[in-house]
């Protein structure tokens, strides 16, 4: 694996996201996440997985460095396989907790909604929420659906349309965060205690519990083919386009 380490601790495992400092996602995390909760799912020794980024940052989202420059093709397939990703994570049968370690904007926050339980480190500096909209992605109705799911429907409809990033102390009273923690070391105490304590539980009743409900959920999660091509035809745009170039230039400034 190239863009994730996976550590097996006891009986569950950590997939900690590693591709540079801000852990941007692009076609090949999506691809190596995609494998491992393939594979993880079919292992029976394997009870869960605790998904985590690097100090800093949990992931910044989308790599629009990489993306902008995909042709049609390669990004009608990252999107497909994104949007695929993420029924893969709403859908996983086994308990996923987020420990999240930093930023979380936009696909950072997306991998955080789909967990059964999110702990974040507390600081004045973070941010998590959905900023697609000013970043000039179409929010499909399945990530308001995953979004209202935890913050309630119309709170994360008013977020969406604003583009809103909460500090952590906002997310936590919004119950988008479950747990605050002060620092790295409590954040992965409190993510294993929280794993073991789901693991305490007769393993078949607590999966099927979880799928019971997520039923509905499960259902919306999947992004119809006419908002896929809606997301790529705004991508495509040539306004669009220009406004990404000029966010690209920008973070490749920084970036240097």
């Amino acid at each position: 694996m190239n863009t994730i380490i996976i550590n097996k601790k006891e009986n569950y495992i950590t997939l900690q996201l590693n591709r540079g400092r801000a852990n941007p996602i692009n076609a090949e995390m999506v691809k190596e996440i995609r494998e491992t909760l393939k594979r993880i799912e079919k292992e029976e020794e394997i009870k869960g997985i605790i998904l985590t980024g690097q100090e800093g940052f949990f992931s910044a989202g989308l790599d629009v460095l990489e993306l902008f420059h995909y042709n049609q093709i390669e990004m009608k397939q990252f999107w497909t396989d994104f949007t695929d990703m993420i029924v893969d994570l709403i859908q996983f049968p086994k308990p996923i907790i987020a420990a999240i370690s930093g930023h979380s904007p936009a696909g950072g926050c997306i991998l955080a909604i789909c967990a059964d339980y999110r702990i974040m480190i507390k600081s004045e500096r973070y941010r998590i929420g959905l900023n697609e909209i000013p970043v000039g992605i179409v929010v499909p109705q399945a990530i308001l659906e995953i979004y209202g799911f935890w913050l309630g429907k119309g709170k994360a409809y008013q977020a969406l349309m604003e583009g809103k990033l909460f500090t952590t102390q906002e997310a936590y009273e919004s119950n988008l965060l479950d747990v605050l923690v002060e620092d790295g070391n409590e954040l992965m105490e409190k993510a294993e205690k929280q794993m073991k304590f789901y693991l305490s539980f007769p393993e078949k009743v607590w999966q099927q519990t979880k799928k019971n409900l997520r039923n509905e959920l499960i259902k919306k999660s999947v992004v119809s083919e006419s908002e896929k091509e809606d997301t790529l035809a705004e991508w495509w745009n040539p306004k669009s386009r220009a406004a990404l170039e000029k966010l690209v230039n920008r973070l490749s400034s920084k970036k240097a």
